[in-house]
C-alpha cells in the first residue's frame, strides 16, 4: 500500500512522464523526413538546440551523484562539474563548427567521409554503440534507485518504467520532437534542483546557520590526498572530463541540427552558460548535507541526498512537496539524457544494421517509411540491451560509471575527432589501431568496474582512472600507425580541411557525402 509521504513523489513522476509523452507526440507532426528524424533537418536555432543541450548532457550523474560525491569524497569531487563543463570549451575551440560543416549524420558518417574506409565506419559505430550503452547504465540505476527512495518501489521499476517511456517518445519523432522535450526537461531539471536548495538556504539560516561536522579533515582539499595515487587519480579525471565530452555520440549528434558552424558554436557558447547556472546548486546540497545528512552518509545512500535533504531539514508536507519536485527533477534527468543516447545509438544502428533488414524484408529500398520502420525497431534494441545490464548488474556508482564512460570517449572518438579535423595525415590504418588501443583500454576496464571487480593499490587506481594511460596511448597509435602507412593518407583529405575550416559566410556550403 502506497503511503501518503510518497504521494508527492508518485505525483512528479507521472506528471513529467505525462508531458515527455505529449511534447514528444506533438513534436511528431514536425517529423517527415529521413533528415528530421536524423538531425531535424538541421534547422535546430542555437538557444533552442543549448537547452536541449543542457536537457541531455546534465544526467542521473549532475542531478543526483555531484552532490553525493562531495558529501562523501569533498572539495575533489568538483572536479566532476568543473570537467563537465569545461569539456565543452575544448569542443568549441577544436571540434564544434568543423564537425558541423562536416555535413554528417553520426560520428560514423563523418569517420568515412574523412578516411574513406568503411572498416573506420564499422569500428567507429561499434564505438558510439558501446559508450552509448555504457552511458545509459547509470540512467536506468540512478531511475531505479529515485523511484525506490520516492515511492518505495522495487529497484527494477524505474528502468523500466524510464526505457518503455525513452521508446515511446524516440519512435514518435526521432530528434525532431525529442528537441522539443529535452529543451523542456533542462529548464524543469533547473527549477527542481534551484527552488528546493533556496527554501533549504532559508530553513538553514533560521536554524542559526550551524556548521557541517563529522566527515574529516581533508573534505576541503581540492586533491585527493593519498599521495601520488591521489594525484594520478584526479588527473586522470580531469582528463576524461576534458576530452570525453566531444566524443560523447548524443552529444556531438546535436552539433549536426545546427544550421551552420557559425550556429554551432554559438549554441556551445550558450550551453556554457546553462551549465555554469546549474552545476553552482548541487555544491550547496553537499554542504548543508554536511548538516543534515549524517544518516545518509551512515546508512551509504549518499546518492540520494538531493531526494532525501528536504525531508530532514523540514517535517511534514513541506518537505514531501520539495521532495517531489526535486523527484520530477530527477526523473526528467534520466529521460532526457535516455532520450539523447537512444537517438544516437538509434541513428547508428539504423544506418548500419536495421535498415538493411529492413530493406531485405520489405522491399521498400530507402523510402522514408522504410527508413521510420529501421529507426524504430533500432530504438527498440538500444533501449532494451543497457535495460537487461542494468537489471543484471549490482548496484553501481551513478557518477563513477558516467566517469567511465567519458573516458572510453576520451580514449577513441577524441583523437578520431582531433587528428582527423587538424591532421592531413591521419590514415585509415591509423584510426582503426587507435580507434582498438584506445578502446580496449579503456572500454575494458569500464567493463571490469561494471561488474565489480576491484584491486588495491596502483593497479586500482589505473582500472578506476584509466584515462590518464589510455587516452595518450589511443593518440600515440593513431599518429604511430599513421605515419607507417603515410601511403594510405585519403586523396581527398586536403580539401576535406579546407572545407571543415572554411565559415560559410564564404559561400562554400557544407560538404555533403557525396563529395
Amino acid at each position: 500500500m502506497l503511503s501518503t509521504d510518497a504521494l508527492p513523489g508518485l505525483l512528479a513522476v507521472l506528471a513529467v512522464t505525462v508531458a515527455t509523452v505529449a511534447i514528444g507526440t506533438w513534436g511528431l507532426r514536425f517529423s517527415r523526413t529521413t533528415s528530421d528524424f536524423f538531425v531535424a533537418s538541421r534547422t535546430v536555432r542555437p538557444r533552442l538546440n543549448a537547452s536541449a543541450i543542457g536537457g541531455e548532457y546534465l544526467s542521473a550523474a549532475s542531478f543526483l551523484g555531484i552532490a553525493g560525491l562531495l558529501l562523501v569524497g569533498g572539495a575533489d569531487m568538483l572536479w566532476y562539474p568543473v570537467g563537465w563543463t569545461a569539456g565543452y570549451l575544448v569542443l568549441l575551440v577544436l571540434v564544434a563548427a568543423p564537425l558541423r560543416r562536416s555535413g554528417a549524420y553520426t560520428l560514423p558518417d563523418f569517420a568515412e567521409a574523412r578516411l574513406g574506409s568503411r572498416w573506420v565506419r564499422a569500428a567507429s559505430s561499434l564505438l558510439v554503440v558501446g559508450v552509448g550503452w555504457l552511458y545509459l547504465v547509470p540512467q536506468f540505476k540512478g531511475a531505479g534507485i529515485t523511484l525506490e527512495s520516492a515511492i518505495g518501489a522495487p529497484e527494477w521499476v524505474g528502468p523500466v518504467i524510464v526505457g518503455l517511456v525513452v521508446v515511446v517518445n524516440v519512435m514518435s519523432g526521432g530528434m525532431r520532437s525529442i528537441t522539443f522535450v529535452q529543451a523542456f526537461q533542462y529548464w524543469l531539471k533547473l527549477t527542481a534542483l534551484l527552488v528546493p536548495a533556496m527554501v533549504l538556504l532559508v530553513v538553514w539560516w533560521g536554524d542559526g546557520r550551524p556548521a557541517g561536522h563529522g566527515l574529516g579533515g581533508g573534505w576541503s582539499d581540492p586533491v585527493a590526498g593519498d599521495g601520488a595515487i591521489g594525484l594520478y587519480s584526479t588527473y586522470s579525471l580531469i582528463i576524461a572530463l576534458f576530452l570525453g565530452t566531444m566524443g560523447l555520440p548524443h552529444v556531438v549528434v546535436r552539433f549536426y541540427t545546427n544550421p551552420d558552424g557559425r550556429g554551432a558554436r554559438r549554441t556551445t557558447l550558450a550551453v556554457l552558460a546553462l551549465l555554469g547556472l546549474f552545476y553552482l546548486w548541487p555544491p550547496v546540497y553537499a554542504a548543508l548535507g554536511r548538516v543534515y545528512g549524517d544518516p545518509l552518509v551512515r546508512d551509504g545512500r549518499a546518492d540520494v541526498l538531493v531526494l532525501e535533504l528536504p525531508r530532514l531539514m523540514l517535517q511534514g508536507i513541506g518537505g514531501e512537496l520539495l521532495t517531489g519536485l526535486a523527484t520530477a527533477g530527477a526523473f526528467a534527468a534520466f529521460l532526457s539524457t535516455a532520450s539523447g543516447l537512444v537517438i544516437a545509438v538509434s541513428g547508428v544502428l539504423t544506418q548500419d544494421v536495421t535498415s538493411r533488414w529492413v530493406g531485405e524484408h520489405s522491399g521498400a529500398g530507402g523510402s522514408t517509411g522504410s527508413v521510420a520502420t529501421a529507426f524504430r525497431l533500432a530504438a527498440a534494441v538500444a533501449v532494451v540491451v543497457p535495460l537487461l545490464v542494468t537489471l543484471l548488474v549490482g548496484r553501481v556508482g551513478v557518477a563513477q560509471s558516467v566517469g567511465l564512460a567519458f573516458a572510453v570517449a576520451a580514449s577513441t572518438f577524441c583523437p578520431l575527432l582531433v587528428l582527423g579535423i587538424w591532421w592531413r595525415g591521419l590514415t585509415d590504418a591509423g584510426a582503426i589501431a587507435g580507434l582498438a588501443a584506445g578502446g580496449l583500454g579503456a572500454g575494458g576496464a569500464a567493463v571490469l568496474n561494471l561488474f565489480g571487480f576491484q584491486a588495491d593499490g596502483w593497479a586500482g587506481a589505473l582500472l578506476t582512472q584509466p584515462a590518464a594511460w589510455s587516452v595518450p596511448l589511443a593518440f600515440a597509435v593513431m599518429a604511430g600507425v599513421s605515419l607507417a602507412t603515410a601511403g594510405r593518407a585519403p586523396a581527398h583529405a586536403r580539401r576535406f580541411l579546407v572545407r571543415l575550416h572554411t565559415p560559410e559566410t564564404l559561400g562554400r556550403g557544407p560538404l555533403t557525402r557525396a563529395e
